[in-house]
């Protein structure tokens, strides 16, 4: 799961995938020539044939082509089809990792405060829980304020960074169907608890039932959460056209000295920030993370 970090935004329906036609809007399917097979088709081709024969490489990357193994020979093996939606994530994955140059910078956020105060907070009005990732929302939203190039893309021939002036966040959703990522708006003029509420929402749809093109588009940022899950760090993929994703995983304790000179233990939550390199350098990388770490050490200013 540590590089399948949003990818898709067309979808088509699918006979491995009775649900799938909430996943598309007539409009978009009418106005596409190209089915998910072929879409799929052509950036796969774009790295190999899958025949052992070489294709036309892909932005100048020249690859070999995929080694072309009979695994019987070893052992025993079941042999299962890619599904269609795997197909087309598949392929918009090996587009950003073949054409964005990604960097990854890790930090850690001190969050005890942030955990006392939510729980504070839950316990006073039980009827809306909130998470952590409802305060990592609103801490992301304060950091794109404070560091533009973050709420940006390329244009399509990359002569133009596009600084966008509303703040919609993706946050990924693991479900049945693979990872889907619903784009919450203007998270700027919203509570945590309307965040919370609205989240709680769109990830039981996309869980159930799936989602539609529209709740999963215009996304300025994504987010990636394996804190349920474990780990300590990993490499999300840039979901393009966005210039960076956050990934955050399992929150741990670590020793921190104490004022009386003794230790004082304190909850960290990893972060790893994937960037476009083109747009985005580490300084500000390193920036930006810690000025998250520094807005999530005063969960206050996030509740509003």
């Amino acid at each position: 799961m540590a590089k399948c970090i949003p990818s898709a935004r067309c979808w088509r329906k699918s006979s491995d995938w009775p649900q799938a036609g909430h996943l598309i809007q007539e409009s978009f399917e009418e106005a596409s020539a190209m089915s998910v097979e072929s879409v799929a088709a052509r950036a796969q081709s774009n790295v190999n044939t899958g025949s052992g024969e070489a294709a036309a490489p892909a932005f100048g990357a020249h690859l070999p082509p995929w080694p072309q193994v009979d695994f019987a020979e070893f052992g025993e093996v079941e042999v299962k089809p890619v599904s269609r939606i795997q197909k087309l994530t598949g392929a918009f994955l090996s587009r950003n990792w073949l054409t964005i140059p990604h960097v990854t910078h890790h930090d850690d956020a001190d969050i005890t405060s942030l955990e006392s105060y939510r729980k504070a907070r839950n316990d006073a009005n039980p009827a809306v829980k909130l998470t952590p990732l409802v305060f990592l929302i609103k801490a992301v939203v304060r950091a794109l304020q404070e560091f533009p190039q973050f709420n940006a893309s390329l244009d399509g021939d990359g002569k133009n960074i596009v600084l966008k002036k509303y703040f919609h966040i993706g946050v990924a959703v693991d479900t049945r169907f693979g990872l889907l990522v619903p784009v919450l708006r203007d998270c700027d003029r919203k509570s945590v608890e309307e965040l919370s509420v609205e989240l709680a929402a769109i990830s039981q749809k996309a869980r159930e039932k799936g989602l539609s093109m529209a709740e999963m588009s215009g996304g300025c940022f994504s987010i990636s959460s394996l804190g349920g899950f474990g780990g300590t760090g990993f490499t999300p993929i840039v979901n393009a056209p966005e210039v960076a994703i956050l990934g955050v995983t399992k929150t741990r304790l670590a020793a921190a000295p104490a004022d009386d000179g003794g230790v004082s233990w304190r909850k960290m939550l990893p972060l790893s920030l994937s960037y476009d390199h083109r747009v985005i350098n580490g300084a500000d990388a390193a920036r930006f993370a810690a000025f998250i770490g520094t807005v999530l050490a005063d969960p206050q200013t996030l509740a509003g």
